[in-house]
């Protein structure tokens, strides 16, 4: 039977193929009328009022370091510090875009279009894609994260690749990190390609007007006080650390579980939980990735607020133990690992299978 085989850290991944996973159909409302009683699908205002506060404090003392070093190349710091900003303001904006801040959906709806405007990003873009992914997490056709791009997250796709994108397949896990430098910009581009698109966009202006406005403030003052040189390193470091952070925020999640054949049918509960990864650290690893490190449990209960996430998985792990349902949670470090490794192992597709060490000294010969 083609299926993943488990391990405490981590898995080698195949296709799921249908009646590969137990059935549990019922196991979602059950376990669902648990996390309600437990109150665990409360708002969390005062704690999300907090995360607010600080990251304006954080974003004031950013202002104030620029302001106060001019022309240094100590403003790199700051730069830095901006990547950071904009990436925890991203998180909120996915937990608004997710209906847990506020009481009503259209409030949480205007105030993600905002704070994803002021990261320089198309809340109607992203909420499109972010939407299909929550509902056919790693299923091939359905969930765009692992659609075709720089990287081939699928065997088909990287056996398909020409030129230079070839090239880079073959050791993409090698090059995954240091790509991410670009994503911040990658993340900019798809915003502004989709709001300028013939498409119809929900609230294109507005989103137009605060990205628009948002890069005039970013950009003016950097290339007004800093000479031309240092003000592109300091947009460089900036996007880059904001790239970065992204991507090995949500990298964790998913890549290297098991991918869903199309046509595979399974219930709500196993389809979420095989496909998605924990990651353990506690209420550190909670701050510094948004409460992303809960991926089972936010996949299972997308309004849940960030607070109570901790919680429901003790409650989701009972129930995965008692049904047979791997769980799979591990440390942030084994993560990256595991991604590198599955990219690596996908990208062997877009390689020569006569292509061996042994043959290419006598090609050269």
């Amino acid at each position: 039977m083609d299926t993943a085989t488990l391990t405490s850290g981590g898995y080698t991944p195949t296709r799921a193929k249908t009646g590969d996973f137990p059935s549990v159909a019922k196991t979602y409302s059950q376990i669902s009328q648990v996390v309600r009683e437990s109150g665990l699908l409360r708002r969390a205002p005062w704690f999300y009022a907090a995360v607010g506060a600080a990251l304006l404090l954080a974003f004031g003392g950013a202002v104030t370091g620029f302001v106060l070093l001019g022309e240094s190349w100590f403003q790199l710091l700051i730069a830095a510090a901006l990547g950071i900003v904009f990436t925890q303001t991203a998180f909120l904006a996915h937990e608004a875009a997710h209906r847990q801040i506020l009481a009503r959906g259209p409030a949480n709806d205007r105030l993600a279009r905002v704070l994803a405007g002021l990261i320089g990003m198309s809340y109607a873009w992203w909420d499109s894609k972010h939407t299909r992914h929550h509902a056919n997490p790693n299923r091939v056709g359905k969930d765009p994260d692992i659609e075709v791009d720089t990287i081939s997250f699928l065997e088909e796709d990287a056996a398909q690749a020409r030129g230079f994108r070839r090239a880079l397949t073959k050791r993409q896990g090698w090059w995954f990190f240091p790509l991410l430098t670009l994503e911040g910009l990658n993340l900019h581009a798809q915003s502004f390609a989709h709001l300028f698109g013939r498409e119809p966009v929900r609230g294109r202006w507005i989103e137009l007007s605060i990205i628009v406005a948002r890069f005039a403030v970013v950009l003016v003052p950097v290339f007004w006080v800093l000479p031309l040189g240092m003000a592109f390193a300091f947009l460089g470091v900036q996007l880059a650390v904001f790239g970065v952070y992204m991507g090995a925020s949500f990298a964790p999640n998913h890549k290297g579980m098991p991918v869903i054949a199309h046509d595979a049918r399974l219930d709500f509960f196993t389809k979420q939980v095989r496909t998605s990864r924990n990651i353990r650290g506690g209420w550190w690893a909670t701050w510094l990735m948004g409460g992303l490190n809960y991926q089972v449990e936010h996949h299972l209960f997308p309004s849940m607020a960030r607070p109570h996430l901790a919680r429901a998985r003790t409650i989701v792990r009972e129930h995965c133990r008692t049904l047979g349902v791997p769980y799979t949670e591990t440390s942030l470090w084994r993560s990256y690992a595991i991604v590198i490794a599955y990219l690596n192992r996908v990208g062997l597709s877009a390689r020569d299978p006569f292509d061996c060490p042994v043959t290419a000294q006598y090609r050269r010969a």
